[in-house]
């Protein structure tokens, strides 16, 4: 299933892309699924979910400012969640999404609790993908130093070695995964050498300790969640885990052994879940 690609005008003129997958029978009565991916991440990493799991849905996934094919801006404050949360309600408006199921990894998982708070009655359900109200620090620093790194690849077989030695917890397994990964993480610049395909000044915002997001998890506290976790994740730790389950008692949770972070969301437990929750909320 190819996907549609839209290109939008941000509220303050930036171009954004923002990627669309539907049923080619034409079917869509299914709540849509708004696909939020990680801090530099963009829309196309949701393309497996989108075949699994598009059936009778739209399945919809921007690239934030800054990343993907969306535009690059002056000011490196316009990529802060503030501004991806904005955009990401005005994609909604602008190809008429009036209600979803919000699929957040990471970043994006943060986004979706905005949303929970911004626009409440946007949202049907969220999946928050190996992210919850506490950032472990030492993941926080390793995000920090990858995104702001331009290792300039000569090709892609480096650039699929570089990621198998800095993500080994990815429950990646062939080599054709990791290639796969990598060309959805680099691009080709003018010199022929690959670059991320992010803004890296995006790491100075990645830095900072994170407000107190406790708030925006209880932001969710009218809709459905699943947590998806990767035990061996350094982001969302086990702690925080049952600080959630806690909170929320009838909070679905699937918890992946030995994956780290993020989760592709490919993993059998994890298709499994999804397609179960999506299924609760329909």
């Amino acid at each position: 299933m190819d996907a549609l690609t839209h290109r939008l005008s941000a509220w303050d003129g930036l171009a954004l892309t923002v990627r669309e997958w539907r049923d080619p029978a034409g079917h869509d009565a299914a709540p849509p699924l708004l696909c939020l991916p990680g801090l530099v991440r963009t829309g196309e990493d949701f393309a497996g979910v989108a075949a699994r799991l598009g059936r009778g849905r739209r399945v919809v996934a921007p690239d934030y400012a800054g990343r993907g094919l969306s535009g690059r801006a002056r000011d490196v404050s316009r990529y802060g969640p503030e501004a991806c949360l904005r955009d990401a309600m005005d994609a909604c408006a602008a190809l008429g999404l009036a209600h979803v199921v919000a699929v957040g990894t990471s970043f994006g998982g943060l986004l979706a609790m905005g949303l929970a708070a911004a626009r409440p009655l946007l949202l049907r359900g969220v999946v928050l993908n190996d992210i919850g109200p506490e950032i472990a620090s030492a993941g926080r620093d390793f995000v920090q130093r990858f995104v702001a790194h331009d290792p300039s690849l000569a090709d892609m077989d480096a650039a699929a070695a570089y990621l198998r030695e800095r993500l080994p917890a990815l429950s990646l397994a062939a080599e054709e995964d990791w290639r796969g990964l990598a060309a959805l993480t680099f691009e080709e610049g003018a010199d022929g050498r690959l670059h991320p395909n992010w803004d890296t000044r995006i790491a100075q915002l990645a830095g900072a300790p994170p407000p107190d997001l406790w708030p925006l998890f209880g932001a969710l506290a009218h809709l459905p969640v699943l947590l998806v976790h990767g035990e061996a994740s350094d982001i969302l730790l086990p702690a925080t885990v049952a600080r959630m389950r806690e909170a929320r008692p009838d909070m679905a949770v699937i918890s992946l052994r030995g994956v780290g972070h993020a989760p592709t969301l490919a993993e059998p437990a994890a298709q499994a879940a999804l397609a179960a929750f999506l299924a609760s909320v329909a």
